[in-house]
């Protein structure tokens, strides 16, 4: 069955909380925004017109994955990079739920997500994850991520940043 990257809709807050809980565990935070569903999808609207962004936060697309129409994940792309997502946030940030993984769906979402950003005219995509985190650095190896350094994040966690273009 094809993946597909959507927005969210009134219908998915169910499925977009769960999956919020299962990788709460893995410190990833699935739902972007805190208050009502509504609050949440009006502020991905928002993001996705770059209107109305706190300060520090640039336009972006909030999609959820979809499979035979289950949600089994999600990505955030970023359309510019301040300096954060410069050092260690980059353009693209995905999730698997944890029963949906290795099926090749991260894979998938991250090749799609990398396709939106160069139709929107980004040639070199940032994408980065955590030194340890050997799942997600093959992920981005298979998209052609090339490892151009390991940084420290706000924590002083080694972060893995790779170029995609």
């Amino acid at each position: 069955m094809p993946l597909t990257l959507r927005f969210p809709t009134a219908e998915d807050e169910t499925a977009v909380r769960a999956l919020h809980e299962q990788l709460r565990s893995d410190d990833f935070s699935f739902v972007l925004d805190e208050g009502t569903w509504s609050d949440v999808l009006d502020a991905v609207e928002h993001a996705s017109r770059g209107e109305n962004l706190a300060p520090g936060f640039v336009r972006a697309d909030y999609l959820l994955a979809e499979v035979a129409g289950e949600v089994v994940g999600r990505s955030s792309i970023r359309y510019a990079l301040t300096d954060y997502l410069l050092r260690v946030g980059g353009h693209v940030g995905y999730a698997v739920g944890p029963a949906f993984r290795r099926r090749g769906y991260a894979t998938e979402i991250l090749r799609q997500s990398v396709a939106r950003l160069n139709a929107a005219g980004v040639d070199r995509v940032l994408v980065v994850c955590a030194d340890d985190n050997a799942a997600s650095a093959a992920t981005i190896e298979a998209c052609g991520g090339v490892l151009e350094n390991v940084v420290p994040d706000r924590d002083g966690r080694p972060t893995r940043r790779y170029w995609i273009g």
